[in-house]
């Protein structure tokens, strides 16, 4: 297999609008830490509300917004236990349809 194009794969751009996001957000609603860590937001209720508004609008702003609320949930987590743990493949969470590598296994 060839060796990834990461313009294919990643995306800098999305990242860019996030941190933009977040800058701004700053201003306007506070420090992320007090909002999530002092659970005054629930980042994933609200990460469900942007993928909700992108369903219903299919403005790619909204995919920006719930990444953002994702990454405070990793770093201020509101799950009692939450915790990062590397898996590999047979503990993924599993995915919605058939990736083109998986034709190959």
């Amino acid at each position: 297999m060839a060796e990834p194009n990461m313009k294919n794969e990643y995306s800098e751009r999305f990242d860019q609008l996030r941190k933009n996001r977040v800058e701004v957000s700053f201003h306007k609603y506070g420090p992320a830490k007090t909002n999530f860590k002092d659970k005054l937001v629930d980042a994933l209720k609200t990460h469900d509300l942007c993928i909700a508004k992108y369903k219903e609008t299919k403005n790619t702003e909204y995919l920006v917004d719930a990444a953002n609320y994702l990454m405070f949930e990793f770093m201020y987590p509101q799950l009692d236990g939450a915790y990062f743990k590397a898996t590999d493949s047979d503990e993924s969470a599993g995915t919605v349809g058939e990736a083109i590598g998986e034709w190959w296994l």
